[in-house]
């Protein structure tokens, strides 16, 4: 009988460092939007540019997935039957829902009062769709609305390269190309709009898809031309059209390329915020909640909101830190060890496809 000659990819850990420069951004953008004074009000400029579009490194996120998860699966071919596809499905059950579902239970003990935190609100984040229905994002661990919509990318892409490397391309293209027609015609300016959210998770992600199908091109385009498109994707006046084309066709793009190039990015500090970034990310708006009930709006000199900065850094690092080492990761085992235990026996050897990609 022949053996599979299936050799594990490498780890892009490169983008593993920018998953943490963006979770990082993510959470400063929040604490920035809750106080009257930020870094922007005594800086400006770059801090000025973050506090404005902040927001957007969400979307980044969602490139970042599409790019690794095409590179992880072989731009699809690794999902071409009902083992490779539950393997695929409880690895991500695996990675996302332990600490989701901890901070939910978390938030919901500490804060049920608030109005927007119902039951009805409670069991679509329970069962995560926070993104999916209008209005439960506001509700719980707010952030967590990109999760759902991860899951709804996941699915998508699942479903379209089970049948064939050939149709991941076309639905890639085809909702790529949709969406950013939706934008071009009814996208607003501005933002961050709610109802933008799905579309812009799906748009990035699958972006993320194309990019790595064109990587071999991709990789010839000059560094300088990258650093220009970037810039132009960033600082574009878009008026009244959304924001998200310059940034998610333009901007985050030639980012993640460019941080392909950059070895700096895997750098040991970078790549332990890149393994943090998701509890950086579900656990930051809770502690911010936190801060803001004991000090209210903050009228703080420029030194004040630089220690506000530090001190919300450190709570919230080493917050991520103990959520990585007592949930995500036990929680990550404890799933996988069930299904590899239940799961039905192949008809011929294979390698497990149960990956850690995030």
């Amino acid at each position: 009988m022949e053996r599979s000659t299936y050799t594990p990819p490498t780890r892009l850990a490169r983008l593993d460092g920018l998953r943490g420069v963006a979770a990082c951004v993510v959470a400063a953008y929040h604490l920035q939007i809750f106080y009257y004074n930020g870094l922007s009000d005594f800086y400006g400029g770059v801090a000025g540019w973050f506090f404005r579009w902040g927001w957007t490194f969400v979307d980044l996120f969602f490139v970042i997935s599409g790019y690794i998860f095409a590179h992880v699966y072989s731009g699809g071919t690794a999902l071409r039957n009902g083992r490779q596809l539950g393997d695929f499905a409880v690895a991500r059950i695996a990675r996302l829902y332990p600490l989701h579902l901890t901070m939910l239970l978390i938030v919901a003990v500490l804060d049920w009062g608030r109005p927007e935190n119902t039951i009805p609100i409670f069991l679509c984040h329970l069962f995560m769709l926070q993104g999916l229905v209008p209005g439960a994002d506001a509700g719980f661990v707010g952030p967590s609305w990109s999760i759902s919509v991860e899951m709804l990318c996941y699915f998508l892409f699942a479903l379209a390269a089970s049948s064939g490397k050939r149709t991941l391309t076309w639905v890639s293209f085809a909702l790529v190309a949709l969406i950013v027609t939706k934008l071009a015609l009814l996208g607003l300016s501005g933002g961050p709009w709610g109802a933008d959210y799905l579309i812009g998770g799906v748009l990035g992600f699958f972006i993320g898809q194309l990019m790595w199908q064109c990587r071999d091109l991709l990789e010839r385009v000059p560094a300088i031309v990258l650093a220009l498109t970037f810039a132009i994707g960033a600082m574009a006046d878009v008026g009244s059209y959304s924001p998200l084309l310059p940034l998610d066709l333009l901007a985050w793009p030639s980012a993640l390329l460019l941080v392909l190039r950059i070895k700096a990015f895997e750098a040991r500090p970078l790549l332990w915020l890149g393994e943090r970034s998701y509890g950086i990310y579900l656990i930051h708006y809770p502690v911010l909640s936190i801060f803001f009930r004991i000090l209210g709006k903050s009228h703080a000199s420029s030194m004040g909101v630089i220690t506000l900065y530090l001190t919300f850094a450190i709570v919230v690092l080493a917050l991520s830190d103990v959520a990585l080492r007592l949930i995500e990761r036990p929680g990550r085992r404890a799933v996988r060890e069930a299904w590899i235990k239940h799961r039905p026996a192949p008809r011929m050897a294979a390698p497990s496809r149960l990956t850690e990609v995030d």
